[in-house]
This record gives structure tokens, C-alpha cells and sequence, in this order.
């Protein structure tokens, strides 16, 4: 299968990609994968993409795209893929189906995972990451340690990141409603959009994910 995942930042696709394409068993495309690919192994697109970056700009669209199309093209590729974050705009959802056409291919489904903002506000927000070992993380109210402010692993300090903060994600929402929200009008009008409501536990919107494929 070929499917695109979208939803809002804190709806949880990253993990519902990682479920889903183990459960089909095609490989998971992430932007951020694409990006540190490239820029670790140096490639043109990488270096472009880096100059970009460095200097506190967006990746333009055409870079982005290329390190889409080269993925798309490997051979554990072939049989189907699970974008996530990939496209962020009409413009990229329109030079992903000139892609798939010009290899007369198309997407099977595109998954909306549907988030009240509150709720991803919420999610996001109440993150507090250990200042020893950032792999350590809790949320004061779905996994909160034992003691406030404690890592409950190695004791360190939990702290709450800047990019946690409520103003930062309501900003980032701001950007998603902007720039990303469109494309689910774009592929409702291709009858591929399948909204899965992402509240509740991670297995159980596999669940309803998985269900609404099959259909």
C-alpha cells in the first residue's frame, strides 16, 4: 500500500507510522529521516538542504521533494510506503501525484489523524524531559514521576523543553492550519481521506487505522 499520514504536531504520528508500517510491512518515510540521511552522507540535496538550514530558513520545496522522490525510489520501496510529514503543502501533495503517475502508481489512502487542539496543547505542553539523559521523559499528567521535578531513572532534573511550551505549539499549530490543514481538502477531493480519531490508547487507534485500511 501507499499512504500518506497526516495530523496536527502532537496527534502521535510518528508512532502510529512505525505500528503501521511494521503491521504492512513497508518501510516508514519520515521528512526528518530524509533530512539527516542526506545531510550525513553529504549528497547534493543534503548540502543544499543544510545551507538552508544553517541559515535559519526553510528547505525549499523542490529539495524536499527530491529526497522524497529518491526514497520512494529504493527497492524496499517497490511494493508500497508510509509517508509521514511528507507532503506539507498542495504543492507537494500535486509533485507527489506526478510522481506516482509518472510511474503509474497512485495512493491507496491518505490517514488524517484527528486531534482536538486542546488536547494536542495539552499532549505537547505537558512534557518534562530529564536534563542528565534526555531520553528520559514523562508527562505530568499521562506518565508523571513519582516525585514532581524528579527523573524517576537517574534522578535528574525534569525540566520542560522551549519547544514544549504552550505558545511554541499553538504557533506550530498556527503553521500547520496554514500550510498543511489544505492538503486534507486536497486528497478529500480525491476520495482518498480516512480520519482516524487519535484520542485514547496507542494501540487502539492502530486498531481503527488498520480497520479503516482494510475497508
Amino acid at each position: 500500500m501507499r499512504i500518506v499520514l497526516v495530523g496536527p504536531p502532537g496527534a502521535g504520528k510518528g508512532t502510529q507510522a512505525a505500528y503501521l508500517a511494521k503491521n504492512l510491512n513497508i518501510p516508514h518515510i519520515s521528512t526528518g529521516d530524509l533530512f539527516r540521511a542526506n545531510i550525513s552522507q553529504g549528497t547534493d540535496l543534503g548540502l543544499r538542504a543544510k545551507a538552508f538550514m544553517d541559515a535559519g530558513d526553510l528547505v525549499p520545496d523542490e529539495i524536499t521533494i527530491g529526497m522524497a522522490k529518491d526514497r520512494m525510489e529504493q527497492p524496499d520501496a517497490v511494493n508500497g510506503f508510509l509517508l509521514d510529514g511528507f507532503p506539507r503543502n498542495v504543492s507537494q501533495a500535486e509533485a507527489l501525484d506526478a510522481m506516482l503517475d509518472s510511474g503509474s502508481m497512485k495512493l491507496d489512502a491518505v490517514l488524517d489523524l484527528e486531534v482536538e487542539e486542546d488536547e494536542v496543547v495539552k499532549r505537547i505542553a505537558g512534557r518534562r524531559v530529564c536534563r542528565k539523559a534526555s531520553a528520559h521523559v514523562f508527562h505530568v499528567t499521562y506518565a508523571a514521576p513519582k516525585t514532581e521535578g524528579v527523573c524517576d531513572t537517574c534522578g535528574g532534573e525534569l525540566y520542560q523543553r522551549d519547544d514544549d511550551s504552550e505558545a511554541t505549539v499553538r504557533n506550530r499549530l498556527e503553521v500547520y492550519h496554514t500550510q498543511t490543514e489544505p492538503i486534507i481538502d486536497y486528497y478529500k477531493a480525491q476520495g482518498l481521506l480516512v480520519t482516524i480519531p487519535a484520542l485514547g490508547e496507542v494501540a487502539d487507534v492502530t486498531k481503527r487505522a488498520m480497520e479503516a485500511l482494510q475497508k
